[in-house]
């Protein structure tokens, strides 16, 4: 029989890149994280890790473990967070303790989570919350997987974000993004209360990489309008936009979730038609709806999201 503290052992290879990462990350020793999977190579009799220079990565065999798995491990889930129920209110049950692995888009992780985090674990000292920065897609997909178990993400206007069905996604607040522009721009100077894409037509535009959710908003933005956005520098962190902005290399789009506070040289104005929103979204598996912890985690969540009037 398949040893399945090994698989998650493994799965936590897969996920974090390394055995020494996966290892900080179920708390274990680099060398307990080893002697597991080598045990579970020695059960299936087949090679699921292999040499890659100085590391290591999973063979087909251990990809298609992973892959399988997450069934099987999602239905123990369900039934631990059953056990939990039967076990009477949460007040009887004493502590929430384990881990809620979290995977985030990078404005989330400094416009939400920094306050999330302190607040459980002082309120809640034995439960685990490791987060891991990723684009919404890739989330959904170590959502899905069971290599994360709760998903912060976004989606920009009509931008497609599918969705498998064993997950629930539960809508949190919209999120708008405003034109980042130099004081002495001739838009700023307009005194405009919003820009149209007519407008921005023949703007320079630093813009996070192609393959971004971000990116494809802003190529909708311009349907219609052609040979735009003019894209001349891309960077993945907003707020390497604001500081090439204000060197006058370009304007950017940038949300306001996480945004620091704006340098004097710098103006932010809305879109109009299409407005420049998102909607942010927490995602996780059904099989843990009922699970404690995760619970614990969306309250967390809520709260801050509530004291901030973003609901």
């Amino acid at each position: 029989m398949i040893d399945l503290e090994a698989v998650v052992a493994l799965r936590a290879v897969a996920t974090n890149g390394s055995v020494a990462a996966a290892a900080d990350a179920l708390g274990f020793t680099p060398s307990a994280v080893s002697q597991q999977i080598k045990r579970l190579e020695r059960g299936t009799r087949v090679a699921l890790l292999e040499r890659a220079g100085r590391g290591v990565v999973l063979t087909d065999a251990g990809r298609q473990l992973v892959t399988s798995s997450a069934t099987v491990l999602a239905e123990l889930e369900r039934i631990e967070a059953d056990l939990h129920l039967a076990g009477g209110p949460a007040a009887d049950r004493g502590p929430v303790v384990g881990e809620v692995r979290i995977g985030v888009f990078s404005t989330a992780v400094r416009g939400l989570l920094v306050d999330v985090l302190p607040k459980l674990r002082a309120e809640h000292p034995e439960l685990r919350v490791p987060l891991r920065e990723s684009e919404p897609w890739e989330t959904i997909a170590l959502v899905a997987s069971g290599q994360r178990d709760l998903g912060i993400v976004h989606r920009w206007g009509g931008v497609a974000l599918a969705m498998p069905d064993h997950l629930v996604e539960t809508p949190l607040f919209t999120d708008v993004a405003d034109v980042i522009l130099r004081r002495d721009h001739p838009l700023a100077l307009s005194g405009a209360s919003s820009l149209t894409p007519a407008d921005l037509a023949d703007e320079d535009w630093i813009a996070t990489f192609d393959s971004t959710i971000c990116r494809q908003w802003l190529r909708r933005l311009f349907d219609g309008v052609s040979n735009a956005p003019r894209i001349v520098h891309e960077s993945m962190e907003f707020e390497n936009h604001l500081e090439l902005v204000r060197a006058g290399l370009g304007v950017a789009l940038v949300p306001r979730m996480g945004r620091p506070e704006l340098h004097p040289e710098l103006v932010a104005i809305p879109t109009a038609q299409p407005a420049s929103t998102r909607g942010v979204s927490a995602v996780h598996r059904r099989s843990q709806a009922d699970s404690p912890a995760l619970q614990v985690v969306l309250e967390g969540v809520w709260a801050v999201v509530a004291g901030r009037g973003s609901v």
